[in-house]
């Protein structure tokens, strides 16, 4: 791989990069000094470190944020717009030469050397790099040399921005849905009576009308067990759904997902949020949903080469994982923190009410696994035998207080099996708290305090969120309560504030009554990163009474790079945007409180929107889920590719406690899968205009929010152990 660099060193730059470097040149005349005058990349790179770090001197605050012996949230926000610059350029210097295995291209490795490769444009016109990394240089030094300049929105701007966007709740949107329905019905009923689909549910009675028919499938579409049963597993069936709206272009890549062994499934509600005809006042309002059903060139180009981003998702049996936790079954548990496990049950919970297009699953997906055969995912016996081994499992560990139920989705489960899991929660509960009455001080285990269920549903399927569900809800809540387990988490997933129906908002109010906290993790795409966009799903959400709980990068590599939005990308909204939504530390009490008063969570919410008169409350947190242990946002630019793709040294988050090997980890390396030209790029050609995004270039730290009052654990009124159980770290 050395020597295959070593010859795209010999590459002639095209003309475009020969206009931008000789730009770069002209606007930068030390650096160009530096390069003409060095007789070989050693001395282009000592001149440059020479040059920058008399600057960093005369800056102690970012000379000491540089060298890593100032860290944290205070000295982050104390850098100036020319001290990230500064920063910039020396890790460039520092990590010169360093190779990197890219999993964007399949293992291959890259080189970093960007120092070099402005010499070898300069002194031979090679190097290879091409114009998206001259792009980022020119900017990089206009950074430094102070003639690019950061203008901060105001929050006029921000709510002009926010204003683009319209919700699920606009009776005009409501309209154009009950259009899509009637039409999906009106399909539906066809294809019923053609036998070209067939259920033994859902059947209409003999002599029938058109009209009669039409009445029952209205009646079915509030039953979430018929979305299930008629959701779409085809491109011919998703684009009949849809009118016949989608382009031969996005039809021969469908197709050539199918015929790669994608799975589709779509449930006709959700197909019926996206525009077939298209409104004038909410152009383009529908993309960050349709991203989620129609896949991308290089997602199907990718499938089969996909490689696990999460470590912890390649379980060996008997084996611990990567964050060195033995789990009680190879495929049922997931963990990395200490206080955390996730429980994916062998019930229907293993699935989804739909697809997401950029799913850490398809991993899974290629290998025939984890698809969408409902009838399969039934539970048998074993799992009952599964679940007492996991639930002995937490009831003997000793930091666990918080479970999460997910999947798949964990109200894809039926009633039954779900009220059986929770019944097997509350009794390990119980089991565990009777247990430490017999333990001493100090060698107490931890209780459990927390129960979440992760599920998509309220946006993919909110018909599913009954009276009979919201009542088993509601019944574990009084006897957990009393039990000790403390917080009630419904932790769900809005992308877009189109998602916000009338059925979502009437069936997340019925959630809030069963007595649970409804939070909400955004995933960051390329069309949710629009300007105001991810603002605006906060304000919505906040009306309706859920609480914004993480904004993720969208993980994985070159198969999610259509929906990827930069890390950068990622800092400029929490620094620009999210910042009109901050939580002052006198309204932390005021916030504390709110899981004990769920069923007023709107109220309140309300009340501190308008004393401090803000659009929204930002109460999560930007993080990327790394592929290692953890979640974090805590960042540098530390390298970039001949391509303008950028190399990020991640940090972990030291605002949480981790499993003990992350001591032994060190930092983590991601090269992103589309540089910050390419990033903007997509943006315009779906229809930003894209000189709001302009300080994007500068932003190459970050550093990871402290996380808010009402998301930490309520306090022991005992010490529990500090001795950890079902760890095995090899040191």
């Amino acid at each position: 791989m050395i020597a295959a660099n070593q010859k795209l060193d010999r590459i002639a730059i095209t003309v475009k990069s020969h206009k931008l470097l000789k730009e770069l040149l002209r606007e930068n005349p030390v650096l160009e000094e530096i390069m003409r005058h060095a007789r070989n990349e050693t001395e282009a790179l000592i001149g440059v470190r020479d040059w920058v770090m008399n600057y960093l001197k005369q800056r102690p605050v970012a000379y000491h944020f540089y060298k890593g012996t100032d860290t944290g949230r205070h000295a982050f926000e104390s850098l100036t717009w020319q001290d990230y610059a500064a920063i910039r350029i020396l890790d460039y210097v520092d990590n010169a030469g360093r190779e990197f295995e890219d999993m964007n291209l399949r293992g291959e490795i890259a080189v970093s050397n960007p120092i070099k490769l402005i010499w070898l444009a300069v002194t031979l016109g090679t190097g290879g790099a091409k114009p998206y990394f001259f792009e980022d240089m020119l900017y990089l030094f206009r950074q430094f040399s102070g003639t690019y300049t950061r203008q901060m929105p105001e929050k006029e701007d921000l709510r002009e921005w926010m204003d683009r966007y319209p919700t699920g709740l606009d009776p005009r949107i409501v309209k154009l849905r009950e259009e899509n329905r009637d039409r999906i019905i009106n399909i539906l009923i066809d294809k019923l009576d053609q036998g070209e689909i067939k259920s033994e549910r859902y059947q209409f009675a003999k002599g029938l009308s058109q009209e009669q028919k039409f009445l029952q499938m209205l009646e079915w579409w509030d039953d979430y067990r018929f979305h299930l049963s008629f959701a779409v597993r085809s491109p011919q069936l998703l684009n009949e759904l849809l009118g016949n709206s989608l382009d031969p272009d996005t039809m021969k890549i469908l197709f050539e997902a199918e015929e790669a062994g994608i799975p589709f499934f779509v449930n006709p509600y959700y197909l019926s949020l996206l525009h077939v005809r298209v409104p004038y006042f909410a152009i383009g309002a529908d993309l960050a949903i349709r991203y989620y059903i129609i896949y991308s060139k290089k997602l199907v180009e990718e499938f089969g080469h996909i490689h696990a981003w999460e470590k912890e998702d390649i379980v060996e049996p008997g084996k611990p994982n990567v964050a060195g936790w033995v789990l009680p079954t190879h495929h049922n548990v997931h963990r990395r923190y200490p206080e955390v496990a996730i429980l994916i049950p062998a019930t229907m919970g293993r699935a989804c009410g739909g697809l997401c297009a950029s799913c850490q699953r398809m991993y899974d997906f290629q290998r025939g696994n984890l698809n969408f055969n409902l009838d399969r995912l039934r539970p048998d016996e074993k799992w009952d035998d599964q679940l007492k081994k996991i639930m002995q499992y937490w009831e003997e560990d000793s930091q666990l207080r918080d479970i999460l139920i997910t999947g798949g989705d964990a109200l894809m489960s039926s009633n039954s099996s779900l009220k059986k899991i929770l019944d097997a929660v509350l009794e390990m509960a119980v089991r565990k708290k009777e247990r430490n009455e017999t333990l001493t001080e100090g060698e107490k285990l931890a209780e459990i305090l927390r129960v979440r269920l992760g599920t998509r549903l309220p946006a993919y399927l909110p018909q599913r969120l009954t009276d009979e569900l919201c009542s088993i809800l509601a019944d574990f809540k009084e006897k957990a309560s009393e039990a000790g387990i403390r917080q009630f988490v419904i932790q769900t997933h809005f992308e877009s504030p189109m998602e916000i129906t009338p059925e979502a908002r009437d069936g997340i109010r019925r959630l809030i009554r069963a007595g649970w906290i409804i939070t909400n993790q955004h995933v960051f795409t390329a069309a949710s990163s629009r300007r105001g966009h991810t603002s605006k799903l906060r304000q919505i959400l906040n009306e309706i009474g859920v609480l914004p709980y993480y904004t993720f990068t969208v993980k994985g590599y070159m198969e999610n790079n259509f929906n990827f939005a930069t890390n950068a990308r990622a800092v400029q909204e929490q620094i620009e945007e999210k910042v009109f939504g901050s939580i002052s530390s006198a309204d932390y009490d005021n916030i504390r409180q709110i899981p004990d008063q769920p069923e007023k969570i709107a109220e309140l919410l309300g009340e501190l929107l308008q004393k401090n008169d803000q659009p929204f409350l930002a109460t999560d947190r930007n993080v990327l889920n790394l592929p290692g242990v953890g979640k974090s946002l805590t960042y540098r630019v530390i390298g970039i590719t001949r391509y303008g793709r950028r190399i990020l040294r991640f940090d972990h988050d030291q605002t949480r406690s981790h499993s003990p090997i992350i001591h032994t980890m060190g930092q983590v390396i991601i090269i992103e899968s589309k540089s910050i030209s390419e990033y903007l790029q997509q943006l315009e050609e779906i229809g930003e205009d894209i000189s709001e995004y302009h300080s994007i270039w500068g932003y190459s730290v970050g550093e990871t929010e402290p996380r808010l009052p009402i998301y930490e654990y309520p306090d022991y009124d005992y010490s529990p152990t500090e001795q950890f159980t079902n760890l095995e770290i090899n040191t």
